[in-house]
């Protein structure tokens, strides 16, 4: 068994691509009609996240009901994304030194999408 985070926005097609600037990787666009694009994958360094328009997904309400869980492999990188999800989003916790010998984030990004990042020092 294999969990992904699948991700509802609106305007999958602009939000995909906002994704892939904060977290980089490849976009791969699996539905879309016209210009519209219903659902894409954004392959990150073995990863996958799952996207899908609220025109295709129906969602009933947007919630803080799933967080999802980012092992970040370096510091700079968790910095980064931080940073950029947090430019337009909402601090739950800043970043702080976690007992786990590194650090712990929780962002609400533009789309009320909430992430967990924590970054492991080796």
């Amino acid at each position: 068994m294999m969990a992904i985070p699948f991700i509802v926005v609106a305007n999958c097609k602009d939000e995909i691509k906002y994704y892939q600037s904060v977290f980089g990787g490849e976009i791969d666009i699996l539905r879309k009609q016209g210009e519209a694009v219903f659902n894409a994958d954004l392959h990150v360094a073995g990863a996958t996240l799952k996207f899908a328009d609220t025109q295709a997904a129906k969602p009933a309400m947007k919630g803080d009901y799933v967080r999802v869980f980012l092992k970040i492999e370096t510091e700079e990188a968790f910095r980064r994304i931080y940073a950029q999800l947090a430019a337009e989003g909402i601090i739950n916790s800043e970043a702080y030194e976690a007992p786990f010998n590194g650090l712990l984030a929780i962002v609400t990004d533009r789309n009320r999408v909430c992430w967990v990042l924590s970054y492991y020092r080796t």
